[in-house]
């Protein structure tokens, strides 16, 4: 492209306002490259700000972004974003700014770059550390097909290439000619800070060239290591660039970037304003939510009821795979450093670690979302469940999650455990019962126990009771009618006490809190089953494999010819939107509740 097509994008109108996609952006003169940025920034600032979302991921790429577009002849050389939290300025400058207001909301455009939404999303993410490998897929596929001058560029973090799975790709590429380049975008944090010797070894060669260019991890994979540079200078970046796509084979660019760039306050507090909620897009301070008493969120009444039994029990520990804040391991933290155990994004070895503390007699109480503990699969079977090992692990984010969408839902977990062996499951229904189990699972279960429970604020105020023991298998009946019985398991049984309380002084529904999906409690199915012609369970999971599959089992198997509808999350995945918009959309909410009563009155 010639000088002259390069600059004639001079006009009072913002340089963004001429750009639909990266081959508008290919027209501007590289001088012009810095004010973009800076148009760049204030515009996901000022939607992130009203309409929420990630923010401090995106904002410290802006300069990358640019450039990676401005270079590489994207969507036919191929970019893939790991996890995706910061792609909303690749999203905003391939095609999608008009609807980036659309972000995260019902029907609108994903948070994490999506194949079927773009032809510039070469691959979906949302889960780390995949990037590396389906970059190399895509390389060698390149190769196969003759396609030797395509470019291919995993852009990772460097929390994300600490995790196992980035190393096994990293493994490979080294010993493959495939053409590609991985970019470490290094900030020195996820969502919380990096932790480990690997980040170590970052921070060392950040200040130290000579380690950077002889005692080089990346260079003894035999990758092509360049770098560390400024990832905010474009000049810097424009040129490493242009000099690494005419390399041949794998190659490693080292960037060093701020998260949050341009704007203090998420420069100050990375960890808030990764997402920080409604913010002042001038001033950048949160706005305050309306002060009044509610329910704390599920993740703090676990937080700080571990606490209250690590204070008694002193043999307790909480182990985390990089979510200290988001799981609120954090008041853990706070006091007991020595017994709590970030280990990075590396679930399948944050499972096996509380397996050999548990065979030391430590009780590990191990929080993963749901969502993230499907990476550990293996282990959970392999290394907890076959050798019967009492590791507690704590489902943060069970159930349909909300703006996050497909990728963090987390539904699958009742049908991927259940089939399991050995291994407890149990979803209290509201904090007090969050507590009792957990107080229940330290003081000696025989059996590994996943306790889940929900994103966000819960329904009692006065949750801080005192602990009671709950019995292992065992059903309550929270209200006894005479034609149809509800079977609930967890926090979805609030949307069925609603739709009760709307039909008033009505005697024909009951309403049973099963409490545990295994073992469950067969005495008091068998009473249900002989007692109620018409039975509906509900659950906030996949419904084929899941609770209701699961009472189907039971019914089947005891050769019961009762009705049973079962509700719950379709054989489909479902995107994104708030949670009570989702919960309509699958229909377990309180009006589809309605309606399946009156179906069967």
């Amino acid at each position: 492209m010639n000088s002259k097509t390069r600059t004639f994008v001079f006009m009072s109108k913002k340089l963004l306002d001429t750009i639909f996609n990266p081959k508008d952006l290919r027209k501007l003169h590289p001088t012009q490259l810095p004010e973009l940025a800076k148009e760049l920034r204030e515009f996901i600032i000022d939607i992130v700000a009203t309409k929420e979302g990630h923010l401090g991921a995106s904002l410290g790429v802006v300069e990358l972004t640019i450039a990676l577009h401005y270079l590489f002849d994207t969507p036919n050389d191929q970019l893939v974003w790991d996890v995706g939290h910061q792609a909303y300025g690749h999203k905003i400058l391939t095609e999608r700014k008009a609807v980036f207001d659309t972000n995260r909301q019902l029907n609108g455009i994903s948070g994490f770059p999506k194949r079927s939404e773009n032809e510039y999303d070469a691959f979906g993410v949302g889960h780390s550390s995949t990037s590396i490998s389906a970059i190399l897929g895509m390389a060698i596929a390149s190769k196969l097909k003759g396609e030797t001058e395509k470019q291919h560029i995993a852009v990772i973090g460097d929390a994300s290439i600490a995790s196992g799975m980035a190393f096994e790709a990293l493994n490979h590429a080294g010993v493959s000619d495939a053409n590609m380049l991985v970019i470490l975008n290094d900030n020195a944090i996820g969502i919380d800070p990096a932790v480990g010797a690997l980040k170590e070894y970052l921070t060392k060669v950040k200040t130290d060239k000579r380690l950077a260019a002889q005692n080089n991890i990346i260079k003894a994979l035999n990758f092509n290591y360049s770098g560390p540079i400024d990832g905010h200078n474009l000049d810097q970046i424009l040129s490493e660039l242009t000099r690494l796509k005419k390399v041949k084979g794998p190659k490693f660019l080292h960037i060093i970037t701020t998260k949050g760039k341009g704007l203090q306050q998420a420069e100050e507090n990375q960890v808030q304003y990764h997402a920080p909620g409604k913010f002042d897009r001038k001033t950048g301070e949160i706005i305050p939510k309306v002060v009044k008493i509610e329910p704390i969120k599920y993740q703090d009444v676990f937080g700080k009821t571990l606490v209250e039994l690590a204070t008694n029990n002193d043999k307790i520990v909480g182990i985390t795979p990089a979510m200290l804040t988001g799981s609120s391991l954090k008041f853990m933290l706070e006091k007991y450093p020595e017994r709590t155990f970030d280990v990075g994004i590396a679930e399948q070895h944050a499972v096996t670690l509380a397996a050999g503390m548990a065979t030391q007699g430590i009780i590990p109480f191990c929080a993963i979302y749901s969502t993230f503990l499907q990476r550990a699969y293996d282990q959970i079977i392999h290394d907890v469940a076959l050798q019967n090992l009492p590791v507690i692990f704590c489902l943060d984010r069970a159930g349909l999650v909300g703006e996050d969408g497909a990728t963090h839902h987390g539904v699958f977990d009742l049908a991927y455990l259940r089939s399991i062996p050995n291994l407890i499951i149990c979803a209290p229904r509201n904090e007090v019962e969050l507590r009792n189990i957990m107080y229940t699972a330290q003081m000696g279960l025989k059996n590994p126990i996943a306790i889940r429970y929900p994103r966000g604020k819960g329904v009692l105020i006065d949750w801080q009771q005192p602990f009671t023991s709950t019995k292992i298998g065992e059903g309550t009946c929270l209200k006894k009618g005479n034609n149809i019985a509800i079977l609930s398991i967890g926090s979805v049984a609030k949307n069925v006490s609603s739709a009760l309380e709307q039909l008033g002084k009505n005697t024909t529904v009951s309403h049973y809190d099963m409490r545990f999906v295994k073992p469950l409690d067969e005495k008091l199915l068998h009473t249900i089953l002989k007692s109620y012609s018409k039975i509906i369970t509900i659950e906030d999971g996949t419904i084929n494999g899941g609770f209701g599959s699961a009472i189907l089992e039971f019914a089947s198997q005891n050769t019961y010819k009762n009705t049973i509808k079962t509700m719950g999350v379709p054989d489909e995945f479902i995107h994104h939107g708030t949670v009570e918009e989702l919960h309509s959309f699958v229909k377990i909410d309180v009006n589809s509740i309605l309606k399946e009563i009156k179906k069967g009155a």
